[in-house]
């Protein structure tokens, strides 16, 4: 299951981190598929992309960056997964709304 250390990371931390990693990812999809960015390449950078943020975020929360592969696990594990749970709700839809938002903007469109 996800967690974290509560000795070496607070809640804000886990909380900061998962909501970058999900925007960071859900950014680079949004990006990578966009209609004037489309390219063969873009399973490539999405899976190198989510590899890379599981190699930076794994140390501090195991790394989720979605609710769904989280929760199952939180039930099987405990009271201490059960507890940290909300992080791992939470932060990936906040950070996937802000990656929405940004995208909305046109930012991947060319001039």
């Amino acid at each position: 299951a996800n967690g974290w250390d509560t000795t070496k990371w607070g809640v804000s931390s886990a909380l900061l981190w998962e909501l970058i990693g999900t925007f960071t990812f859900v950014t680079v999809i949004l990006g990578v598929t966009s209609g004037s960015h489309a390219t063969a390449f873009a399973g490539l950078v999405i899976g190198l992309t989510l590899a890379g943020l599981h190699f930076a975020i794994i140390p501090v929360t195991g790394t989720s960056l979605n609710p769904a592969r989280s929760i199952g696990p939180a039930l099987f594990s405990g009271s201490v997964a059960i507890g940290q749970l909300w992080v791992f709700i939470v932060a990936p839809l906040i950070g996937g709304a802000i990656a929405g938002v940004v995208a909305k903007t046109r930012i991947f469109e060319k001039d």
